[in-house]
């Protein structure tokens, strides 16, 4: 793999000569074994290394550092920081577009042709730019098919379910080498009093699929309007709301994966065509561009530093996917899991040696195989710290109790830190850099592994908090 913006030899031999896994534990502070107590959850569940950002790597704190745990969504610090430097912030991907046969007065007598290349922001609004220019090139009827390739990435085995039971969340939507919108709508509810009725708008249309123009207004308090609305999805072409909107609620968005995944390409494709004027003999199938067939034009993602702050302000895991599959895509022709696995374990294998080499499954944390050690991920962080994508990689990472994964509803810990959290069933984690009360800067690694990992959200804030309290040097700090 590439070896750009490698760190130096020696700055390298540092930071393996300072591995927090080789230190002597230390004493929890009393706040945050008062909040484990509460939350039911034993010491030894719970891994956590605290050290000075660029500093000597003599750890501040060091609990069970060296033990391999179940890292979920802070994985993506790897993921992400891995394809800054192989792939460079500047970096964007491409959804070229082909035309087969000839075009006049209005009309494309052949096929027209989407490849899909991983882009992990082909939301609407960008869907819609890609179209119009299709139609910038005078065409407005298409006589043959319109065909997505999404030959880009193989295909991988998935379960919206599996993790949280939500199988209509976005979040949880399958990797495509063609991603359209997070294969999900947005509906938008807008209540009328007048006419007893919330109006219902979906973005984007989906061909062949008709949703509720209305749905009846109920008077109640707005608390739970997903669940008041009765929503069944069991016919994916024909949604129905069997309850009423509460009133009380104002207008709200609610964005929803479409039920039937499937075939969401073809039916957003053909949607979107349709209504900015497009019209189409033929159909919308998935296929592959013929070979020595040109693109006619390509549309351009946003930068790789733009979609490494979504990625990890809102832990969203499909673009990660998206991501982690792209590596594989560049250095190899085609996106694979285990191709891309391989090239982080080596990516890791170059930078910290062959030492606790964290098991990836999809880069995005969601898993159950997922190990790494809370020593690594310091490591890890530490290494970005000195790196000159360091201001890349901490502007992604969601400010204490501010935005994100850590907005105020979520977090109490304010302000004074960039961290990323993550969560599964059993597990528990944050990691990223705290700014001290004494002007110093602390990378901070904390995770749990353990039946009650949810209940543990305290100790997590009780721990940032006591690190941000840390005096200047010198000087002695407050009571804990």
């Amino acid at each position: 793999m590439s070896s750009l913006r490698l760190l130096p030899l020696l700055t390298c031999l540092l930071l393996l000569a300072g591995n927090p896994a080789q230190a002597r534990d230390t004493a929890l502070p009393p706040s945050v074994i008062k909040a484990l107590a509460r939350a039911k959850v034993p010491a030894d569940a719970f891994g956590v290394v605290v050290e000075e950002a660029g500093g000597n790597n003599t750890p501040l704190l060091s609990h069970r550092a060296g033990t391999p745990m179940n890292p979920a969504s802070v994985m993506k610090l790897v993921t992400t920081l891995a394809a800054l430097e192989t792939l460079g912030p500047t970096w964007t991907w491409n959804t070229p577009v082909y035309m087969e046969g000839t075009a006049r007065e209005g009309t494309l007598y052949g096929n027209l042709y989407i490849k899909g290349q991983g882009d992990p922001k082909l939301v609407v609004e960008r869907l819609w730019l890609l179209l119009r220019r299709v139609q910038g090139l005078d065409i407005r009827n298409i006589a043959g098919d319109i065909v997505l390739d999404r030959s880009a990435f193989e295909a991988v085995a998935h379960d919206p379910a599996e993790f949280d039971g939500e199988p209509l969340r976005p979040y949880n939507a399958a990797p495509d080498a063609l991603l359209l919108n997070f294969k999900s709508v947005l509906l938008t509810f807008v209540p009328e009093r007048g006419a007893n009725a919330a109006h219902v708008h979906v973005e984007p249309p989906l061909a062949g699929v008709t949703w509720p123009s209305h749905v009846p207004l109920r008077e109640t308090d707005c608390n739970d309007y997903r669940s008041t609305l009765r929503a069944d999805f069991s016919d994916p072409a024909l949604p129905r709301f069997a309850g009423r909107y509460p009133a009380a609620c104002n207008e709200k968005v609610w964005p929803l994966a479409y039920a039937d995944p499937a075939s969401y390409g073809v039916r957003a494709i053909e949607g979107m065509w349709r209504a900015i004027g497009g019209q189409l003999q033929g159909k919308v199938r998935y296929g592959a561009v013929p070979e020595g067939l040109a693109p006619a034009f390509a549309l351009e993602s946003p930068p790789l530093a733009e979609v490494v702050r979504d990625i990890n302000k809102y832990s969203n895991n499909v673009m990660t996917q998206q991501l982690f599959l792209t590596l594989s895509l560049q250095q190899q022709g085609r996106g694979t899991l285990m191709g891309s696995r391989e090239l982080l374990r080596e990516w890791w294998r170059q930078r910290f040696g062959s030492e606790e080499v964290p098991q990836i499954a999809n880069g995005s944390g969601l898993s159950r195989e997922d190990r790494m050690t809370a020593g690594a991920l310091a490591r890890l962080l530490q290494y970005a710290w000195a790196s000159p994508l360091m201001p890349e990689l901490m502007s992604s990472l969601p400010i204490s109790g501010q935005d994100g994964t850590l907005r105020p509803s979520r977090w109490r810990a304010r302000g004074n830190a960039h961290l990323k959290t993550g969560s599964l069933r059993d597990v528990a984690s944050v990691a990223g850099i705290v700014h001290a009360d004494g002007g110093r800067r602390y990378v901070l690694v904390a995770m749990v592994n353990h039946p009650n990992a949810g209940a543990t959200r305290p100790a997590m804030e009780a721990l940032v908090e006591w690190v941000a309290q840390q005096p200047a040097p010198g000087r002695k700090k407050k009571p804990d």
